[in-house]
Parts: C-alpha cells; structure tokens; sequence
C-alpha cells in the first residue's frame, strides 16, 4: 500500500511540474503577465478555471514580478446551481473573489429554440458582464481556462464551419480595445488538466445548460481529435505546434501577402 501511495504522489509531482512549467512558458513566450497587473481569473467551477487558478497561485509565490489574482465567477442562475459551492471553496483559500448574479440562462432559453446550440449566445452574455466588470474594477488581464485541446479544436472549428484559418490566441484585446485576454494554459493538455482536477478533488460544478447537448459541433471535432490521437498518438502536439509555424507565403490570404506584387529575381 505505502509503494502505491509513493508512486501516486510521485506522479501527482510529476503532473503538476509539467502543468506549472507549461503555464510559466506561455506567460514568458507571450508576455502574459506584467509587474503590477491586477488579473480577473473568470472561474467557472469547471476542472480547467480551478486549475488555472491553482496554478497561477502557485506561480505567483516565486514568480519574478508582483501581480495581484481575483478571482470572479458569474452565477447565470441555472436552475439547480449549488451556489454555496464556490464561495466556500474561495474562502477557505483565502483568495479575493466576486460573485456576479445575472439571469442569462432565462435570456439564452427564451432565445435559442430547444436542441438548438446554446454555447454561442451564452458565451456572448458572458462575455458581456465580465468585460463590464474587469472595466469598473481596473483589472489589466483577464485570464481564461482555455488549454491547447481548446485551441486545436477551434481552429477545426473554424476551419469546417467558418471558412477561416484562426484558432484562440493565447493573448488578445478585446474587439473594443478595452481588455486584454490571456489564456495561460495555451500550453497544457485537457488530459493533464483533467487528471490534475481529480488528484487535488476539485468541487467541480457541471453546465446544466449546454452540458445535455451531445451533438453539439465542439463535440464532433474533440471526438475526431480523439479518434486521431489514438490512432496516431503526437499528432495534436504536431497540429498545435504548426499554429506556432505560420508560412504566409504558402496560403492564399492575398491581406497577409502579397502575392501580386511577386515577381522573379532578376539576374
């Protein structure tokens, strides 16, 4: 039992050195976080916002500049939400924390005709009332749980759906201008995060919302990433690695080269 024991706090260690290395070269390669920087972590109660959370608190004892966490999760007044679940947990991290209250869930359910994709106009709702609130409470990042599997699965995305070469950048501003987003587990794999969430036994708080709509396009792509990674194991990390490696010249977007001025060297 006790070699059991050894071999699982060895693998938790190893686990969680790989998720703080992950996270401590996305915030150096894409300068994520800034001395001074006040960052609204948006938990949702889901393994990935815990873990970003955990971790950024950990970074944030040795890190080589001073920034302040806050955590804010938004209460969309799902029916059934165990709203006592998050603040108990915050409290007794002792981490400053928000709860906002406002009942999108009624305005998405109104809107969207049932079976239909809710995942859009609820993330625009969203997305709403934690803009607002970073602005009235002078936050300089807002840190999303987005991992690398979010990221391949969003350029498919857009790819098959969209028409468009783009996927979640690990940095960005706001399409106002006002906000800047940073996604700190850019480098991290779901599975990692996953096994992360059960080995510290998050009180993880399920979508009620979205979470019954199985068929759901996100849904296809992560089932054919899936498909792919058993059959061809390293080829996520190679699909992820070739967002890094952009070659304008061999794509066809006449705005991100130009193509019509090419002409042979002159001898």
């Amino acid at each position: 039992m006790q070699s059991v024991a050894r071999k699982q706090i060895y693998n938790f260690n190893k686990l969680q050195k790989r998720l703080r290395r992950n996270v401590g070269r996305a915030i150096e390669d894409f300068n994520l976080i800034e001395q001074g920087d006040k960052v609204m972590i948006c938990l949702s109660g889901g393994a990935d916002s815990y873990t970003l959370l955990d971790i950024l608190l950990n970074l944030q004892h040795n890190a080589p500049v001073d920034f302040e966490l806050v955590a804010v999760n938004l209460d969309q007044k799902q029916p059934d939400f165990p709203d006592q679940v998050l603040p108990e947990y915050l409290t007794q991290l002792g981490i400053p924390y928000h709860i906002l209250e406002q009942d999108t869930y009624s305005v998405v359910k109104d809107i969207i005709p049932e079976g239909k994709t809710m995942c859009s106009l609820c993330s625009r709702l969203r997305r709403g009332v934690l803009y607002t609130f970073a602005k009235r409470n002078g936050f300089t990042k807002i840190a999303l749980g987005h991992h690398r599997d979010d990221i391949v699965e969003t350029l498919f995305l857009n790819i098959f759906y969209g028409g468009k070469l783009k996927a979640m950048p690990p940095k960005l501003i706001s399409d106002d201008g006002e906000h800047i987003v940073i996604r700190p587990l850019a480098y991290c794999k779901e599975s990692d995060i996953k096994s992360y969430a059960e080995y510290k036994a998050f009180p993880i708080i399920p979508c009620n919302l979205c979470g019954s709509q199985d068929n759901l396009q996100r849904q296809a792509i992560k089932g054919m990433l899936r498909e792919w990674d058993r059959k061809y194991p390293g080829r996520i990390e190679t699909i992820f690695s070739s967002i890094q490696h952009v070659v304008p010249s061999h794509l066809a977007d006449n705005a991100l080269y130009d193509f019509a001025s090419l002409n042979k060297r002159k001898r």
